[in-house]
């Protein structure tokens, strides 16, 4: 194979480790290889980054390996064109697996062309993506504490989850936090309800009356203060989040929010998957290979054996999910009606596998052309195809015994 890259770095990660090769093709087309092990400590890093550098090295490619890829990545993104590569790319011949084989598996490789890299953005869309994945995980923690506050309730025999929409909101939580104080008195818990909830005072004092113990508000103040510091930890996090986005990213921001379905804090989450600028994806088919929301394709003697969707950035199929569910209760627009058109025959998880596809390819467009959103109406399925529309209706007043004529609006008048 042709070689396009004279000196190269193949490097194979691990949590204590770093197995290096270096790799050289001379003049006369012979090879020469070194293999050094060096350690993970910044000291040792800045060791490997020298003798690299020193043997002349342009080009490094390492695996992808949770974490531990990360302060290699750091350490070497400044001073080499540094590849991240996935794991399935470089896999070595069963039963020839070594450490020191890995590494000049993929210095040979890399010398040859044959490694794709992985996307990966700049130091600073890096650290606040970091930042809104652990809110996304602080706000998944802080639905569990809700989920296990209504078990509490339940147990003590309180419904007030049968009455009140959110017992998280203004008047449940002063009700939790009563009863967790010791307050019995259904009349008096239910007299702190507030706005819409006042009129269901009657249902509030038949929900509340319930069989709190000792043991129950022991674990109410638990979970109440539980949740009081992951809702002031989610807060601080979106405070640096707008602290240190800068003003292209949160013009994008509001770029998003356009869109039917993406809040703030939805298109922050797909901006810090992504980055603002387009180029390192080629069309919106490459953004939806890498995100996991197409089709998948495996296929065998020309027979196609399963469409499922590859695998993909979770945080972002995650933050489409959350828009395209928000999107899909919407009325008279694009994105619901084609949630509902496909719910009825595919279902509902289909359904939203293909819309969060559908905001996708839009978020791209929006993104590229910087243009907001235009919906393209609820009607659009229909103004696409309106012979295929006539045709479903007709075939259903036939299914009813009707016999049906068609004439054209200008021929009855």
């Amino acid at each position: 194979m042709d070689t396009l890259y004279p000196c190269v770095g193949g490097l194979d990660v691990h949590k204590q480790t770093v197995v290096a090769c270096v790799r050289r093709v001379g003049k006369a087309g012979r090879v020469w290889k070194e293999v050094r092990t060096f350690g993970t400590m910044t000291r040792h890093l800045q060791a490997l980054r020298a003798w690299l550098t020193a043997e002349g090295v342009t080009h490094v490619a390492m695996e992808s390996t949770g974490v531990f890829w990360k302060p290699v990545y750091n350490t070497l993104e400044t001073h080499f064109t540094l590849l991240l590569v996935n794991a399935r790319d470089i896999k070595q011949v069963p039963g020839r697996k070594t450490d020191v084989k890995d590494c000049e598996w993929i210095a040979q490789l890399l010398q040859c062309g044959l490694l794709r890299s992985s996307f990966v953005p700049a130091r600073a869309q890096r650290e606040l993506r970091e930042l809104t994945r652990h809110r996304t995980k602080l706000v998944q923690q802080h639905s569990a504490v809700v989920n296990r506050l209504h078990a509490v309730l339940q147990d003590a025999n309180v419904k007030l989850s049968s009455v009140a929409t959110d017992i998280v909101g203004v008047s449940g939580r002063e009700m939790i936090a009563a009863l967790q104080a010791g307050e019995n008195d259904p009349a008096k818990l239910a007299e702190l309800a507030r706005g819409r909830l006042r009129g269901k005072i009657p249902e509030l004092r038949v929900a509340l009356d319930g069989l709190v113990r000792e043991h129950h508000r022991f674990l109410l103040q638990l979970l109440l203060a539980q949740l009081d510091f992951l809702a002031t930890a989610i807060d601080q996090l979106s405070q640096r989040i707008e602290a240190i986005s800068p003003p292209d990213f949160r013009a994008a921001v509001q770029l998003l929010t356009t869109a039917d379905g993406i809040q703030q804090r939805t298109a922050e989450n797909v901006l810090a998957e992504t980055g603002i600028d387009m180029a390192p994806f080629p069309s919106h088919k490459h953004l939806s290979s890498w995100a996991g929301v197409c089709p998948g394709n495996n296929e065998s003697a020309g027979k196609r054996k399963s469409w499922k969707t590859p695998k993909g950035n979770r945080w972002l199929r995650a933050a489409l999910a959350e828009a395209a569910w928000a999107a899909s209760h919407t009325k008279d627009t694009y994105i619901g009606a084609q949630f509902r058109r496909l719910a009825r025959r595919r279902g509902k998880k289909r359904a939203m596998v293909a819309v969060s596809h559908t905001l996708l390819v839009s978020i791209y467009h929006m993104l590229r052309a910087q243009v907001p959103y235009a919906d393209l109406g609820a009607d659009h399925f229909e103004r696409l195809h309106p012979e295929r529309l006539t045709r479903y209706h007709v075939s259903k007043l036939e299914h009813l015994g009707y016999k049906v004529s068609l004439v054209p609006v200008q021929e009855a008048a």
